[in-house]
């Protein structure tokens, strides 16, 4: 597009990318600093430039054409890139650093480690904003596309150029209110299967390595829902007789801050790896090295408060 016609003004394509990620002429104006009339001559001559809409109204609100959804991953990538070249460098002192950076994470890896890691960040470089993106149910090369820097989390991509840390192994517990059933007695394979069962699933499934470990003992557990958040799976749980899962580790204090009891599984389950992830462009960058530190610093913090049967 832009070598097509010299007389591009390469202005638009950060607007182009504003708009296309917020999908709002009032959000992108805001991100830029702008007017909402200037954001939307801006609109205006991208439309002209592009020969296409670009963003149409849906009802009350504006969704991307065919073509934007197309070109979306090119336009931020070039908007990056021309950052890359222009910033200046990131200033060895992090109290200087102004820039936002967004990561991709659950909500319950979240829960988990956002405070800590907000703290950190607010302590040491004030300028600098955190912006948590939650999972989607479909999976979206954020990494590779650059809306994002950082994936917290079970990593499950498949693009073989992203860097990927092992932040620590966690297993999979069983959580209840305080007093249910399961909470006395010894908890057995057969009377886990036969409780009512809540998953959480940002895709809506039903199924999981847990059902697996329990057909190879001849047993089904009935799943009565299933919700696409920790957060909301925790709030059913405390309020019924369901049983949810967490990790043992990076759901700890959640769990214990609502008031629920974690019980052993007793089934062999397959470890949980949590890392991090990010795409080989940014590995060599001063802010991105400095922001990994952070991770790991509010990892071993974490980490370190755990009571010792759950560290």
């Amino acid at each position: 597009m832009v070598a097509r016609n010299a007389n591009i003004d390469l202005n638009l394509l950060t607007a182009l990318d504003a708009l296309l990620e917020e999908e709002s002429v009032t959000a992108a104006a805001d991100r830029l600093g702008l007017s909402g009339p200037a954001m939307s001559r801006a609109l205006g001559r991208i439309r002209r430039t592009v020969g296409d809409p670009v963003l149409v109204r849906a009802g009350r609100h504006m969704v991307p054409t065919p073509r934007a959804l197309e070109i979306r991953a090119e336009v931020r990538r070039l908007v990056e890139a021309a950052h890359g070249v222009l910033a200046p460098s990131a200033p060895a002192d992090p109290a200087e650093l102004a820039r936002v950076f967004t990561l991709y994470a659950n909500d319950l890896f979240v829960t988990a480690l956002g405070p800590r890691l907000v703290a950190r960040v607010a302590e040491e470089a004030p300028r600098v904003v955190l912006r948590f993106l939650g999972e989607s149910h479909v999976d979206v090369p954020l990494l590779r596309d650059g809306a994002a820097d950082l994936e917290l989390g079970v990593i499950d991509s498949l693009e073989p150029e992203i860097r990927r840390e092992e932040l620590f192994v966690d297993r999979s517990v069983a959580v209840v209110r305080e007093g249910h059933p399961l909470a006395t007695g010894k908890l057995t394979a057969r009377r886990f299967a036969a409780a009512p069962h809540l998953n959480f699933s940002r895709r809506g499934r039903l199924t999981g390595p847990l059902d697996a470990a329990l057909a190879d003992r001849g047993l089904r557990r009935t799943v009565i829902a299933t919700v696409p958040t920790f957060a909301a799976s925790l709030m059913m749980i405390r309020d019924s007789d369901a049983v949810g899962l967490a990790n043992a580790r990076a759901a700890a204090s959640t769990v214990r801050g609502l008031g629920l009891r974690t019980l052993p599984i007793p089934l062999e389950l397959p470890p949980m790896t949590m890392e991090m992830a990010w795409h080989p462009r940014q590995e060599a960058d001063a802010g991105h090295r400095w922001l990994r530190g952070m991770v790991r610093e509010a990892v071993r913090d974490v980490l370190r408060e755990l009571p010792p049967d759950e560290g």
